[in-house]
């Protein structure tokens, strides 16, 4: 399969944090088969050169950085990158992100807090600081951050990953606000229980785990991160032009009340 020059995205460029498998890898394919130009930034190389290498099988453009969304340098560079080589910015894609051990609130050490607020939070945080101005010289353009299902409820042993999710909401709705009137919209993606490598983890990797987390799935699975990138594009397209500030939960009625 090859991207389609006449995508919608054909002459955008896309900017995807956390590309390097999952669900940032399943977004970066998105929006090259679309016809975009896509840059991946991970700071595990060899996963985000697999996602680059596929993105080039499909005949599409790509340049892969290494990056770590917790260092302004790093986050810079790879902007910087961005416009070097392709020019503009049209999209950015804020999913990079971990996750934590469950724990109880009052046994989370001090530094596993720092870890997971900084790069769940301020890592989204700084890719939005330097990719607006790009876009303001754009005239426009779309960002999506990564939330969670645990940025809408809250998540038993989980305060830390889900006091930064429910931030990142806020984050959000505010950078909405505030450039909502120069043609930058800005939203969120909740993601529930995605087969991912990242899911492995939480699960244990075990039959056991995994039964248990699709026990609280209403819909009787587990979601595929190519689910979450189809309303990743969708919040990015001409379709999604009056959505603002809004954070789309893709979770199979996990967090319904």
């Amino acid at each position: 399969m090859t991207t389609n020059e006449n995508g919608k995205y054909t002459g955008k460029v896309a900017f995807v944090t956390g590309a390097a498998n999952g669900i940032g890898r399943a977004t970066a394919l998105a929006f090259a088969r679309e016809g975009a130009n896509v840059v991946v930034a991970d700071i595990s190389e060899q996963g985000n050169q697999e996602t680059a290498r596929t993105i080039e099988e499909l005949g599409g453009r790509v340049l892969a950085v290494k990056c770590d969304v917790t260092r302004t340098e790093d986050v810079k560079a790879a902007l910087s990158k961005t416009i070097e080589t392709f020019g503009r910015l049209d999209f950015a894609f804020n999913n990079a992100g971990v996750e934590q051990k469950n724990v109880a609130t009052a046994e989370i050490k001090e530094e596993e807090w720092d870890r997971i607020v900084d790069i769940d939070l301020r890592g989204v945080f700084l890719c939005m600081k330097y990719e607006i101005p790009l876009l303001l010289k754009q005239g426009g353009g779309a960002i999506v951050n990564t939330s969670s299902g645990a940025g809408v409820i809250g998540i038993k042993g989980g305060a830390a990953y889900t006091a930064a999710k429910h931030a990142v909401i806020g984050l959000t709705k505010s950078a909405a606000l505030d450039y909502a009137s120069q043609n930058i919209r800005v939203n969120a993606v909740a993601p529930g229980y995605i087969d991912t490598p990242m899911m492995v983890r939480f699960t244990g990797g075990t039959a056991e785990g995994k039964e248990k987390v699709i026990a609280e799935e209403p819909v009787g699975r587990m979601g595929q991160p190519e689910e979450i990138a189809n309303a990743v594009l969708w919040l990015c397209s001409d379709a999604a032009a009056f959505v603002v500030g809004h954070t789309l939960v893709v979770d199979g009625g996990q967090t319904v009340q």
